[in-house]
């Protein structure tokens, strides 16, 4: 079972396989996205990833880094603070936030830093404990 001083960190890197996956499966081609020089004549270093990745990211560490598979996602929200360029490692760092054993539910508070230390993404996300 899970403890509320219980805490999670992994980094993943957000490879050419993973952006090409994103942009293959949910066809999101929108020049932030895609056209390097679209991104820098906006602001940025390169093509921005889409945010939804790190939303996967969560997904993951949900069904498949907590000790209990018996869980499902009630609600999530996510703030994007800066932007995540391709082979970035962006750490995920997840804590529990409280337990409400009433309703068999715990919620998670997390963050994303870059290999730079530098948070790119922070929010919030609760399950339930199926029966």
């Amino acid at each position: 079972m899970i403890t509320k001083e219980f805490v999670f960190t992994k980094t993943f890197t957000i490879s050419e396989k993973v952006y090409s996956n994103f942009l293959e499966t949910f066809q999101d081609h929108n020049p932030l996205h895609t056209n390097k020089e679209f991104a820098t004549s906006h602001g940025f270093e390169g093509i921005v990833m889409h945010g939804n990745i790190l939303n996967g990211i969560i997904s993951y560490f949900i069904g498949e880094c907590l000790p209990m598979k018996n869980v499902i996602i009630h609600m999530q929200t996510i703030k994007f603070l800066n932007p995540v360029y391709l082979n970035d490692d962006v750490t995920l760092v997840a804590e529990v936030e409280d337990i409400y054993e009433s309703v068999n539910s715990i919620a998670f508070k997390f963050y994303f830093n870059n290999q730079s230390g530098k948070k790119v993404a922070k929010g919030t996300v609760q399950i339930g404990l199926l029966k």
